[in-house]
């Protein structure tokens, strides 16, 4: 039975730890290794990550110390862990911590390694277009996920398929393969696969600015943009539910328009959860709409891009309830100068 410390801190993270904690055949969760308890919510109280939740749940000690203090090695050898299991810890172990467990450190990562190493692989794996990607269980080094790999799986990204949709997958799916491959590891059944060198890119981490929706963009973009952004940090626009006057009626007077005319008007953040393409098949849809004109019915919502129009499905306004986009939009008064940007 391998002794395993576990490290990982959101929601992402706790199908794989269930899935050791419970295959008492092959592991011991020696102890769990999280983030402190953070502000959370428009009270800020101090909530527990889902990890620590869960840990508790299952009766497993807790560390939430910092693997950069200087007795945190000493408490990772007391817990008599043998082996570090990593899913979405949020933290960067550094040389001396890597080396302190006699079997090593191993993390579970969301993308087919070596493409999209870094902090957001499925957000970016959306963004790019891409139509597979997958999780790698590989051995933590030095590098940013550069070290040698145990096992993958893949997962095909669907034509409406948001983050979320992947990486509840890929949770499911890299808990069994994370658990197979320590299993085989231990039993020295695996051999380790170094990574092939290359230049690859790096999956920076989505901001909230990264995630201000660009319809000045043809449709296919703007649609990976939203399903990549969903649903963190969460697609989001400025909305101007008036326009700006008769001058908005062409997008050319919109991208002409001065910022103090903007800023007159009543715009505000606007966010989109689920959007897609618009049936072009359709003759209820507009074909002249320019970037980020609003057009309604009562069934349907529709927002320009740089060539044919996306229509928004789900969204939710300032200090409103998410709800379908066209009961939104009968609520909305908008003008027929309405826009997004």
């Amino acid at each position: 039975m391998l002794k395993v410390l576990f490290a990982g801190t959101p929601d992402v993270a706790v199908p794989a730890l269930r899935q050791l904690a419970e295959d008492r055949e092959h592991f011991e969760v020696v102890a769990v290794l999280t983030r402190p308890d953070a502000p959370q919510g428009r009270g800020r109280k101090l909530t527990p990550s889902p990890v620590k939740e869960a840990a508790l749940g299952l009766d497993i000690p807790v560390l939430e110390c910092d693997p950069k203090e200087p007795t945190f090695i000493a408490e990772l050898k007391a817990t008599g862990a043998e082996a570090g299991a990593v899913v979405a810890y949020g933290k960067i172990l550094k040389e001396d911590v890597l080396g302190a467990l006699p079997m090593g450190w191993y993390n579970l990562h969301f993308s087919l390694l070596p493409q999209w190493r870094g902090a957001a692989p499925v957000q970016r794996s959306v963004w790019s277009g891409d139509s597979i990607t997958g999780a790698t269980v590989f051995k933590l080094t030095r590098g940013m996920d550069t070290g040698p790999i145990l096992a993958q799986s893949t997962c095909e990204i669907g034509a409406h398929d948001t983050s979320g949709d992947i990486l509840e997958r890929l949770a499911e799916d890299g808990s069994h393969l994370l658990a197979s491959a320590l299993t085989a590891m231990a039993e020295g059944r695996i051999v380790l696969q170094e990574q092939p060198q290359g230049a690859y890119e790096v999956a920076r981490k989505i901001t909230h600015e990264d995630a201000r929706i660009r319809f000045d963009v043809p449709v296919f973009a703007a649609d990976r943009q939203i399903r990549a952004c969903t649903p963190e940090p969460g697609a989001w626009c400025m909305l101007h539910p008036q326009g700006v006057g008769d001058s908005a009626s062409q997008p050319e007077a919109v991208e002409a328009s001065s910022n103090a005319e903007r800023d007159m008007g009543d715009a505000e953040p606007f966010h989109v959860l689920k959007a897609r393409p618009a049936d072009m098949n359709d003759p209820q849809v507009p074909n002249d709409l320019g970037p980020g004109r609003l057009a309604s019915t009562k069934k349907h919502v529709w927002v320009g891009t740089a060539t044919t129009p996306l229509e928004l499905e789900e969204v939710k306004a300032q200090g409103k309830k998410a709800m379908r986009a066209a009961d939104w939009a009968r609520g909305a008064r908008l003008s027929a100068d309405a826009y997004a940007d």
